[in-house]
C-alpha cells in the first residue's frame, strides 16, 4: 500500500480541487439599521454577511440559509433579547460561535448565557472595530476547529459502521450475488455518494452480479478497462485540467462531478469493481481515498470467504 500513497495524494488533490473556496457565512442581528450597516461594512470583505433586524427575523434567515460560522447579535432588541435568540439556535447549530453586543450591564443574562455555552464572548457598545475583528476572527477559527472535530468523529463512526457491515454481510449471506447490494448501499452512504455500484468481474470483463445504491451502471464506463487491467484505483473530476480527457464527455453527459473506480482485489485477482459517483461538488481527502482502498480489500476478503463456503 505504501507504494500507492503518492497516487492517492495526486488523485486527492484533483478531487479536492472541485471544492471552491468560499467565504464563511456570518449573521449580524441588530434592530438599529445603522449598526447593521456598520457591521456589514466591517466584515463583508472576509465573510458572506447575512443581516436581520430582530431575533424572529434572524431565525427565519437561518431557516433559509442554514448554518453560519458566527452570529453577532445585539442584546437589547424588541420582541426577543439577544441571549434568548441565541439560545434558540443552539439545538440545530451547535457548532456556530455566538457573540453578544451590549450597551448595558445585563450581567445576569450574559453570565447565564456564557456559562451555558450559548455565548462565546460579549462586546460592549460602542465597540472598537479592530477589537471586534480580532474577536470574530478567533470565533471563525474556533468554528472551523469544531467542524473539523465533528467531521472526524462522524468519519470514524462511519468507518466503523462500514467495516461492520462488510463483516456482517460476509457472515450472514452465503451467496456472493446477494452480498453486493448491502455492501454497495453501505459504501454509498458512508461516502455520501449519489450513486454506488459494486459489480463482479470474471477475467478482464464484468460478470453477472451487481449491487447498487441509487441505481447506476458501469457497463460503458471509460475507466473500467484500465481499472481491471492495472488493478489500481481510477478517478475523474470535472476540473479544467481534465477537459481533454477521453472520459470527460461520458461523465459530463451523465451529470457527474466526480467518480472513483476501485478494483476489489484479493491475491492479485480482480473479484469486483466498486464505483462511487457524485453529481455535485464533493471533496474527497487523501485519508478518505485510503479508507475506500482498505475497505475494498475487506470486501475482497469477504467475497472470497463466501465463494469458499459449501
Amino acid at each position: 500500500m505504501d507504494n500507492a500513497i503518492p497516487e492517492f495524494d495526486r488523485i486527492s488533490r484533483q478531487l479536492m480541487s472541485l471544492e471552491r473556496p468560499k467565504k464563511a457565512k456570518m449573521l449580524v442581528v441588530d434592530d438599529e439599521p445603522d449598526n447593521l450597516d456598520l457591521l456589514y461594512r466591517t466584515f463583508r470583505r472576509d465573510f458572506n454577511v447575512l443581516r436581520a433586524e430582530s431575533g424572529v427575523q434572524a431565525l427565519e434567515v437561518l431557516k433559509a440559509e442554514g448554518e453560519v460560522a458566527v452570529i453577532i447579535s445585539d442584546q437589547r432588541m424588541p420582541e426577543m433579547k439577544g441571549t434568548e435568540f441565541l439560545s434558540k439556535t443552539v439545538p440545530e447549530f451547535p457548532d456556530t460561535v455566538r457573540i453578544i453586543l451590549t450597551g448595558f450591564t445585563d450581567v445576569e443574562d450574559l453570565v447565564e448565557a456564557i456559562n451555558s455555552g450559548q455565548v462565546y464572548k460579549y462586546i460592549t457598545k460602542p465597540w472598537d472595530p479592530n477589537e471586534l475583528k480580532i474577536v470574530v476572527q478567533r470565533a471563525a477559527e474556533t468554528y472551523e476547529l469544531l467542524k473539523l472535530r465533528t467531521e472526524e468523529l462522524h468519519r470514524a463512526q462511519a468507518q466503523t459502521e462500514l467495516l461492520a457491515t462488510i463483516v456482517q454481510v460476509s457472515q450472514e449471506v452465503s451467496a456472493v450475488e446477494a452480498s453486493l447490494e448491502p455492501i454497495a448501499v453501505a459504501f454509498g452512504k458512508n461516502f455520501s455518494a449519489d450513486i454506488c455500484v459494486l459489480q463482479l468481474v470474471a477475467g478482464n470483463a464484468l460478470a453477472p452480479g451487481q449491487g447498487n445504491y441509487n441505481g447506476g451502471s458501469i457497463e460503458q464506463d471509460p475507466l473500467l478497462p484500465e481499472a481491471i487491467a492495472t488493478k489500481t484505483l481510477q478517478a475523474w473530476a470535472n476540473v479544467p485540467e481534465n477537459s481533454a480527457a477521453p472520459a470527460t464527455a461520458y461523465y459530463q453527459a451523465a451529470g457527474l462531478q466526480a467518480h472513483v473506480l476501485m478494483p476489489v482485489v484479493y491475491r492479485d485477482e480482480v473479484l469486483a469493481v466498486l464505483s462511487l459517483q457524485w453529481k455535485r461538488t464533493f471533496k474527497l481527502p487523501e485519508d478518505e481515498l485510503k479508507l475506500i482502498y482498505l475497505s475494498a480489500q475487506q470486501v475482497g476478503l469477504a467475497l472470497t470467504s463466501m465463494r469458499l463456503l459449501p
